[in-house]
């Protein structure tokens, strides 16, 4: 009898939908892909396979990602053979997916997309005793565990998209806070922290690989190495942390996102304030101001707390720039506090700052509480909030005309082929706003110094001519 024909790949395309985090979960998911001899693919137009990583954080987010499994679903109907679902739409809803599309063939959670290479395998490849291939038994199409697990290390296969020279680097996964509002804990599970050792070593890999700048990712950063279940004076921290991959010099910016306000520590800011490679920006997420929202919210401190964090982090860290985000609209969100929380983005004018109105969660407490804001006042309230921001932005980028800076260049600009376009530090990749660079062309992952020129709501123009 003649052996069977030798593997020979799938066409694979992928969809990535989320946050950086999830954009990660894609970029292994890919390296399992590319390892086990799949060929990956820019159109799903003839893809033997379609594998979305979904996002379900918000309503909109669902249902950007609820689209997209409808769209991919009628490549069915055109030659793809797979349809594999994953990422936190798939964790939260597995039941109902599988039910209401039955196009979908795999289902896989938040942390179960490690199964992927599993699912892409050839059906027949095991052989009987007798010699004759034996058809492996079929997959379930649901492969959800009930509590993630799953947290990477620098030995996974991993294919980066996006710019060559920035990368986001996921050094713990899950989440243990009780904020009401959220899901995230339910979607990723209790948080886990990778080691420090491993976590340097994957960084110094990126940058060997040519990659300029690190964006240090988890749900909670600042509780990095809280889980290990060992004494605090033996447990890694964040401080520690920062300060192994201020070491390594294969890199040139490192950058903190998504840290808690009241789990800041006199180490840690004196780690982001002492180290070079350590971008004076910090990403903390403040959700609201006043003390009963703050409560309702279950965040766990209080204003004072969060007044006190900034103004430690301005007087001790020089060149900071902040951002954060907030929540209009929660539940039990009067005028008043609605005003508590005005009145402290104009004081507190920080750098960067973005609001959501409040989305229902079905599973969390926020979702139970009495006191629904009005879907039309919580969009009024955004917009109130955003205008003071936009105002705040447009002061501190107008007193910029003038100075220096050094920038990181992404590439040709979108809005016109004779500028280049790049970021300070000040401005973290795709959601703080960019430097139009004009008078030169520079390579993409150059570091550069730039004259600012102009100054709009959230951009700045400057001129490669120092």
């Amino acid at each position: 009898m003649a052996a069977p024909a030798p593997f020979a790949g799938q066409k694979i395309y992928f969809v990535s939908l989320g946050c950086p985090k999830n954009q990660v979960d894609t970029e292994l998911m890919l390296g399992q892909v590319e390892a086990a001899g799949h060929a990956l693919v820019h159109d799903p137009e003839g893809a033997d396979v379609i594998v979305i990583n979904t996002c379900a954080f918000i309503d909109a987010a669902k249902e950007e990602s609820v689209d997209t499994i409808l769209e991919m679903a009628e490549h069915k109907k055109s030659g793809a053979k797979k349809l594999v679902v994953t990422g936190c739409l798939a964790q939260r809803y597995a039941d109902d997916l599988a039910k209401d599309i039955p196009e979908i063939d795999h289902i896989l959670g938040s942390a179960d997309f490690m199964s992927l290479a599993k699912v892409l395998a050839p059906v027949a490849e095991a052989r009987a005793p007798s010699g004759k291939t034996k058809k492996r038994k079929a997959l379930p199409v649901i492969q959800v565990a009930q509590t993630p697990a799953y947290i990477y290390d620098h030995a996974a296969p991993r294919v980066r998209i996006g710019a060559a020279h920035s990368a986001y680097v996921k050094v713990a996964e899950g989440c243990d806070r009780p904020c009401s509002f959220c899901i995230i804990p339910k979607l990723r599970g209790p948080q886990r922290s990778r080691g420090i050792a491993d976590i340097v070593t994957e960084v110094r890999a990126l940058g060997e690989q040519g990659v300029v700048e690190v964006n240090l990712i988890a749900q909670d950063l600042t509780r990095y190495g809280w889980d290990k279940g060992i004494a605090a004076e033996e447990r890694a921290t964040l401080a520690q942390l920062v300060r192994a991959l201020g070491k390594v010099d294969t890199i040139n910016w490192i950058r903190l996102h998504y840290t808690f306000p009241s789990a800041f520590d006199d180490d840690l800011i004196d780690a982001i304030a002492s180290e070079p490679r350590v971008v004076k920006y910090v990403d903390v997420p403040l959700q609201h101001i006043s003390d009963g929202m703050l409560k309702r919210m279950r965040r766990g401190h209080s204003s004072r707390v969060t007044r006190e964090l900034v103004k430690t982090l301005r007087a001790r860290i020089d060149g900071l720039v902040l951002r954060s985000t907030f929540i209009v609209g929660h539940p039990g969100e009067t005028e008043a506090e609605f005003e508590e929380l005005c009145a402290f983005v104009a004081e507190a004018k920080l750098e960067h700052a973005g609001a959501f109105t409040y989305s229902i969660e079905p599973g969390t407490t926020s979702a139970m509480l009495p006191g629904r804001v009005d879907a039309d006042v919580m969009a009024e309230r955004q917009q109130r909030l955003m205008e003071i921001q936009r105002q705040i932005s447009r002061a501190r980028l107008e007193a910029m005309v003038g100075k220096e800076l050094e920038v990181l260049v992404e590439g040709v600009s979108s809005e016109s082929e004779y500028l280049m376009e790049g970021r300070w530090y000040g401005q973290a990749p795709g959601i703080d706003g960019v430097v139009y660079l004009a008078d030169g062309q520079v390579p993409p992952g150059s570091l550069v110094r730039a004259k600012v020129t102009q100054a709009s709501d959230y951009d700045l123009a400057a001129t490669l001519e120092v």
